[in-house]
């Protein structure tokens, strides 16, 4: 039973690595466009700082979707998942959120919050990684 749950299961996270793959391309397809969109709209060859945040953060969540396609991959190789991995994936995520950030939107408490969080995933990505017990270099 146990043999065939494992197929079952290296089918299953095949499929979505596969559906993972083109869901990237077309991410990137789609930053490629709002790019060229940007980059032809008057004024040429000069991108509005909003247009510049919609930018970053496509590029990002492409970078997202990468290291999601990364933890899987691992995933089906070893049949584990790295801690590092899911770390580095929350810290690019958090860092698009900073970079598409209006502080306008957002209360002190929810600010403090975001503070809370990226400080948790840096200390646990040093635990994870193990930066913090290393001695001398």
């Amino acid at each position: 039973m146990s043999q065939w749950f494992r197929k079952y299961e290296r089918v299953i996270v095949g499929a979505l690595i596969a559906m993972l793959a083109v869901v990237v391309v077309l991410s990137t397809v789609e930053l490629g466009w709002v790019l060229l969109k940007d980059i032809l709209s008057p004024p040429i060859l000069l991108l509005e700082v909003d247009e510049l945040l919609e930018v970053f953060g496509f590029f990002l969540l492409v970078l997202i979707g990468l290291e999601l396609l990364d933890t899987i991959k691992i995933y089906f190789e070893k049949g584990s998942i790295e801690l590092k991995v899911i770390f580095t994936v929350a810290l690019i995520a958090i860092g698009r959120k900073i970079i598409i950030f209006d502080p306008k939107d957002y209360d002190g408490l929810q600010m403090i919050g975001i503070a809370a969080i990226i400080v948790a995933l840096v200390v646990g990505y040093g635990v994870a990684t193990d930066r913090f017990t290393r001695r001398g270099g």
